[in-house]
Order: C-alpha cells, then sequence, then structure tokens
C-alpha cells in the first residue's frame, strides 16, 4: 500500500455505511479519501515531532526552511548541524533535543525503521515513545499516515473529539466514551478518522451535520 485511497465503492467505506447512518451521510458529502502514505519513515518522524502544537501552516514553513540548510532530512547529516543553524530555521530547542535522540536511536538500530512494519500496533507505539518527545499521539499518526494501519483511532485527538460531537449533535458538557464509537467502527477506525478529520478540514462543523438518508 501506497497510499489511503477509499471511495464509496469500498468495502470498508460500505460497512461502515451500513452500520452508521450518520457517518454515512459524512462520507457522501466528502466522497473519495486519496492520502499519499510517508513511507520515509525517519523523516516522517522527524517532520512529526516538528509539527507538534504547531498549526500546519507553522509546521510547513519551519519544515521548509529546516531542509534548506538539512537537505532531504538525513540522518547522517545532522551531526554536521550545530543546534543555533536548527534553531535558526524555526525549531524550539526541546524539539532539537527530540531529533538529536531519534537520530542516535535510529542509526544505531536501536529503533530499526527497516523492520518496524512488522510490528503490531502497540509495540510500533511502545517503540517510538521509547524516544523522548514522541508521545502516543505522534505514534499513532505514524501508524495511520505512514505505516498505512486501518483500525486506530486516537483518543487524545481534539480533532477526532470535535468532529465526533458535531457528527452526532453531542452538547459540548454530554460524556464522550471514544470506547463505544471504536467498538463500533472496529476494524476500520482509521478510515473513519480520515473522514471526521475532512470535516474539521474542509470547516463543516461550523454547520449543521449532513442529515440522516435512508440506506
Amino acid at each position: 500500500m501506497d497510499k489511503l485511497y477509499f471511495t464509496l465503492e469500498d468495502e470498508s467505506i460500505k460497512y461502515l455505511s451500513q452500520i452508521d447512518p450518520q457517518l454515512n451521510n459524512l462520507i457522501k458529502v466528502i466522497g473519495t479519501i486519496d492520502i499519499p502514505l510517508n513511507k520515509d519513515y525517519y523523516r516522517s518522524i522527524v517532520k512529526q515531532i516538528i509539527g507538534q502544537q504547531l498549526s500546519l501552516k507553522a509546521a510547513h514553513t519551519i519544515n521548509t526552511r529546516l531542509e534548506e540548510i538539512w537537505p532531504n532530512l538525513q540522518p547522517e547529516l545532522l551531526e554536521n548541524l550545530s543546534d543555533e543553524q536548527i534553531r535558526s530555521a524555526g525549531v524550539s530547542r526541546p524539539k532539537i533535543k527530540y531529533i538529536r535522540e531519534l537520530t542516535q536511536k535510529h542509526l544505531s538500530n536501536e529503533v530499526d525503521f527497516s523492520s518496524i512494519h512488522l510490528l503490531e500496533n502497540e509495540e510500533v507505539i511502545k517503540t517510538l515513545t521509547s524516544i523522548t518527545g514522541i508521545g502516543r499521539w505522534t505514534a499513532e499518526m505514524f501508524l495511520i499516515f505512514s505505516l498505512g494501519r486501518l483500525n486506530v483511532l486516537s483518543y487524545g485527538d481534539v480533532s477526532i473529539k470535535n468532529s465526533i460531537r458535531w457528527l452526532y449533535q453531542l452538547e459540548k458538557g454530554e460524556p464522550l466514551d471514544l470506547e463505544v464509537y471504536c467498538k463500533k467502527w472496529r476494524p476500520f477506525n482509521s478510515v473513519v478518522s480520515l473522514y471526521l478529520w475532512e470535516a474539521i478540514n474542509s470547516d463543516f462543523v461550523k454547520n449543521p451535520p449532513p442529515k440522516c438518508q435512508s440506506l
């Protein structure tokens, strides 16, 4: 698999549409999902570290500046850069520390990106979160957008929570039990997540959710 590609004709989409009327309407509004996977695993994690707690625009700007002084984010070249050079691209000092630790563990094969795709989801998360600065959310994004795992629902993702509240018209103070949704959408939680994120990216959540239609 080199990308996350889903159309209304996919079996996973048909299944989700059948079991969840509200989700069915969102899927129909959004249509096809087509997202290339980032198969350069090391580079993917570096970018995710840089993007932590930043807007997509800010993260993109910093990554662009960084690649001007660190070609293609090649791990072997990082030792040639001083912290001040990296800081000049807009990377914070804590994130520089995280990236250097990641690089050291990658080059020493303590974190083996050549075989990480063979691990189960929780093993991948355990491996990545052993690196300072990488939390469960970052590891879950790696599972989806690099490894293409189809059954990941990030309980810590604020956009996912906001999108669910919008789609199912839940009040702000109303309890949100993500385990209920996770069990309902299994084994395609990642697929649902892509549609929920797209609802946020497309500013749908500022409007009433699509009305339920008969299937």
